[in-house]
Parts: C-alpha cells; sequence; structure tokens
C-alpha cells in the first residue's frame, strides 16, 4: 500500500530534508511507496500527492505532527476529501511515549544529567487540543528524567493562552529549582529550522537538537501505520449527469 507522509512545510531546506529522510526511511522499513505532502507553506499539498500516485488503491496518509491541532483535525481533513481517492488517515505521530524516549536520547546526547530539570519546547499552538497533547507530552517526559519538567512555546499565541515562552519557561525552572541547577530544554520539533535555533538564546545550559529520524521516531511511525483512525472516500458526481 501506498503512504502519504503528510507535514507541515517549511522554507528550511533542513526541515524539507528531514521529512523526506523519514519518508525515505519508512518505506524501506515497510516495502512501501512512501510520498510526502504539506499543508501549508509549499507543495504539493496532500491533494495534490494524492493525485500523483498511480493507480486506484486506498492511500495510508500519515500526519507528521507532534500534537493534534487545527492542521491535524481540520486541515488535512478537508484536503483528503477534495481527493476522489479513498484514504486510510491515521493517528498523528504525538503524542506518544516512544517520542519521550526520543527526547530524552537527544537531551543525553547533549549533556543533560539526571536530575537537571527541563524545559519541553514546543512550536505553540492556540488549538487546546494541540495545548492538551503537548501537556501530556510533558508529563510523558517528567516520567522519565525524575525531574521537573515545564512546558514552554517557542512562539507563544497572540491570546496567550497555553504555555509561557521557552525563556519564561526557563527562568521559572530557575527560580523555582535554585540558582545553582542546570536547566536543559528538550527540543520537541522535528527538524533543525528558525524555531530549532531561537532555543539556543532562551537562557538554558543545555539545550537539546530537535527529534529528526531518531530510531524512536520511525518506531512510531511504522506504529502509526496499523493506527487507522478515520477512513476518507469522496464521491465524485459528473456535471450535467441526469437519470
Amino acid at each position: 500500500m501506498t503512504t502519504l507522509l503528510v507535514a507541515h512545510g517549511t522554507r528550511n531546506p533542513h526541515g524539507v530534508a528531514v521529512i523526506g529522510d523519514l519518508a525515505h526511511a519508512l518505506g524501506r522499513r515497510l516495502h512501501d511507496d512512501v510520498r510526502v505532502g504539506f499543508v501549508d507553506v509549499l507543495g504539493p499539498d496532500p491533494a495534490q500527492a494524492l493525485e500523483s500516485i498511480p493507480g486506484s488503491d486506498p492511500v495510508r496518509v500519515i500526519p507528521a505532527f507532534l500534537a493534534g491541532g487545527y492542521h491535524v483535525h481540520t486541515d488535512l481533513p478537508a484536503y483528503l476529501e477534495r481527493s476522489p481517492r479513498a484514504t486510510l488517515l491515521t493517528r498523528p505521530l504525538g503524542p506518544d511515549p516512544l517520542l519521550a524516549d526520543a527526547m530524552v536520547s537527544r537531551l543525553l546526547i547533549a549533556g543533560w544529567q539526571p536530575g537537571d530539570p527541563v524545559v519541553l519546547a514546543a512550536a505553540g499552538s492556540r488549538d487546546p487540543r494541540a495545548q492538551a497533547d503537548i501537556a501530556t507530552m510533558g508529563r510523558l517526559l517528567s516520567l522519565r528524567v525524575g525531574a521537573p519538567v515545564r512546558v514552554g512555546f517557542v512562539i507563544p499565541p497572540a491570546d496567550r493562552s497555553g504555555f509561557p515562552s521557552v525563556p519564561d519557561a526557563v527562568a521559572t525552572l530557575r527560580r523555582d529549582c535554585g540558582a545553582g541547577r542546570r536547566i536543559a530544554v528538550a527540543t520537541y520539533l522535528l527538524a533543525d529550522g528558525l524555531f530549532a535555533r531561537r532555543l539556543h538564546e532562551c537562557g538554558a545550559d543545555v539545550v537539546a537538537a530537535p527529534l529528526g529520524v531518531h530510531p524512536a521516531v520511525l518506531d512510531l511511525a511504522c506504529r502509526r501505520t496499523h493506527q487507522v483512525t478515520e477512513v476518507v472516500t469522496t464521491s465524485i458526481s459528473t456535471a450535467g449527469h441526469s437519470d
């Protein structure tokens, strides 16, 4: 079965490359054809990507998102409904314990030590569903690091809903845990880019790399192929048809 991996989209070539690398690795693991589509910024969009896939068999669609917000619940289904192709829509990547495992791995590589308080740095969303998913990831990460974990947004919503900025979260942890404690940032982003680079100016002592194509991320993407949440079909009528 052909699989379509759908991401947000970015003008940063590193971000585009990570999605391409994940699709390639997923294709090798599944022995399937894995295509890529984007809901914003660049193409092909999901409807265009589906149109480019030969044949008429259903296509499995995996949202490469770390939380389920507007793009997962509204934007992506709208694209799929515009296509005559039947699709099997799976759960998004996050939240999931495997992503917490990947974050701990990235933290250790960056120099985090057990006991260091951690800020989970997410991109930012005003969608309460995404905020709930990110809060879940904060709890999952806390269980693994055995230390205080706070969530911060790289770009907090203008309406100030959800979580504080990452620098504010770092400052709060430093105040609450004592001036002598090292503060680490777990980067809850898939790829390097402007958001990830901003984290190096947040005042933390340790900043982990984005998740990238970590083995746990690839394992999770493979698992999602079996977790279909919705079958999307569209009836295409012929203009001018009469009985």
